[in-house]
């Protein structure tokens, strides 16, 4: 049968394919591009820009200010070129991915309808609801952000991040090494868990499966990626629900959960409500509960300069326009100034992730 331009093209596994064949194979140029430019320039664009450093007699520890790395690592002809790389790299990629789906978007969306009328009491949002503004940044450069593109935010966002991942999460592997990893109660009861900042679902249904009898709740402040999750767990059986809602102001009573799970949320959340959202995990998690957060690292030290010049870059460039305050705050003694207990959490097969594990004493 002859592919025209407006129907979909079926998946690989669980991942939606564009909707030509041209466009899926420059995505995959694309993702081998990011691959060579993380993997292989990165370690070469640190070497160069510590060298400029140790030449200009900066120091390379924690004390030393970022605008001291910059002006080093300016120096290093390899450093603009691998930024000007990876800012083009992302646009590319974001914008052949819309224009990619939005060929079926007429297809698509048919779809996300229909499972919000089949199950309508699994997708709770209030249609009056209006984001904050600084929630409805580009995050990633991704057109329209988590919450303004209403169709296609979910997709757009999946294939995306399929590049973004440089292909290890195409059958969302990593969502499901967060489920396995996130830390239960010490007593062991699990009835009602959530997944803090759940985008378009991926471990919300992994900590079902894990846990098949519990109440499993994914919570996001944008409506496109919250259908698009829903769509999913309506075709794939797993019965969780979906709430668009604020992380810093959640509509669940005191003590409703007995155990939370987030990741990498807090890097995109402006610093000042930080403290909020953890209150508010604090106040729905029951006594003896617990918060697994995978994350950026933060102000405990430890990062070399290339990472606190690329962290820097990235929010910039690749708007995650509050990455920067969160990478140099005190994480752990917000969360400590909250009430919770901490300990380190497991590792993931991200080393370049803070795994913690936050306990509302008993």
């Amino acid at each position: 049968m002859t592919q025209t331009a407006h129907e979909p093209r079926g998946r690989i596994g669980i991942l939606p394919r564009p909707a030509a064949l041209e466009d899926e194979s420059y995505l995959e140029y694309l993702e081998t591009f990011r691959d060579m430019l993380l993997q292989r320039m990165f370690p070469a664009m640190a070497q160069a820009g510590t060298a400029r450093m140790v030449a200009d007699g900066v120091p390379q520890d924690d004390s030393t200010p970022l605008a001291a790395i910059q002006q080093s690592f300016a120096k290093a002809p390899i450093v603009p070129t691998w930024q000007r790389f990876m800012r083009s790299q992302q646009e590319m990629m974001w914008r052949r991915t819309r224009v990619s789906f939005a060929r079926t978007e007429a297809a698509h969306a048919a779809w996300l309808d229909a499972a919000e009328a089949a199950v309508p009491d699994r997708l709770i949002y209030d249609p009056a609801f209006v984001p904050p503004e600084a929630y409805r940044r580009e995050i990633h450069l991704q057109p329209g952000g988590y919450t303004d593109d209403a169709n296609l935010g979910g997709i757009v966002y999946h294939y995306g991040t399929k590049v973004f991942y440089q292909g290890a999460n195409d059958q969302d592997e990593l969502h499901a090494e967060l489920a396995a990893k996130t830390t239960p109660p010490a007593d062991g009861r699990v009835a009602r868990l959530l997944d803090l900042g759940c985008t378009i679902g991926q471990a919300t249904v992994f900590l079902k499966d894990r846990w098949p009898e519990a109440e499993v709740t994914g919570l996001d402040v944008g409506l496109p990626v919250l259908r698009y999750a829903h769509a999913r767990a309506v075709e794939r059986g797993t019965d969780v629900r979906f709430i668009q809602a604020l992380a810093e102001d959640m509509p669940f009573a005191d003590g409703h959960f007995d155990a939370v799970m987030a990741y990498i949320l807090f890097h995109e959340v402006p610093i000042a409500t930080v403290p909020k959202v953890v209150a508010e995990v604090f106040r729905v998690l029951r006594p003896g509960g617990t918060f697994s957060i995978f994350e950026f690292p933060n102000q405990r030290g430890g990062l070399t300069p290339a990472y606190r010049f690329m962290i820097d870059y990235d929010s910039r460039d690749n708007c995650e326009p509050y990455s920067v305050d969160f990478v140099s705050s005190d994480f752990r003694q917000m969360l400590t100034d909250a009430g919770f207990d901490l300990a380190d959490g497991p590792p993931t097969s991200n080393p370049f992730l803070q795994s913690i594990i936050a306990t509302k004493p008993a």
